[in-house]
């Protein structure tokens, strides 16, 4: 039966909103649980995945890439730069990703276009690395 109200946002949507028993939240001191009644906290994120327990049958898992998560008496709400369901995501695609990107870096004659590049690969690596692909 769940047990508070949880909701995921993202920049472009609300991701996920409603009643759950139990939300793992990658927070940048750690990982942890957040249940009925946990005690008030905001934290910021770190790249990782997210798990969703709306029962213990039905489970939901997004990928974030940073973002705050904010624990109240009115239930866990967090705001992700980037939410990702982990189904929709293919380590292939990722790896060559990773490589267009490298090519991109090492063919950049600016150093700006060479910046947003390299930002491009390290966030497909946090990808990646949360993934354990």
């Amino acid at each position: 039966m769940p047990d508070f109200h949880f909701e995921l946002v993202s920049p472009e949507r609300l991701v996920f909103a409603g009643d759950v028993e139990f939300v793992v939240v990658p927070g940048t001191e750690g990982q942890f649980t957040v249940l009925k009644d946990h005690a008030p906290l905001m934290t910021t994120l770190k790249p990782g995945v997210i798990d969703i327990a709306e029962s213990k049958a039905l489970v939901h898992r997004y990928f974030v890439r940073g973002g705050f998560a904010d624990v109240s008496p009115a239930g866990l709400t967090i705001l992700a730069e980037q939410a990702i369901p982990l189904e929709s995501l293919d380590a292939a695609r990722i790896d060559a990703d990773i490589k267009d990107a490298e090519e991109d870096i090492a063919d950049a004659s600016v150093d700006e276009t060479r910046r947003l590049a390299a930002e491009k690969r390290d966030q497909l690596l946090e990808l990646k690395a949360a993934l354990k692909i």
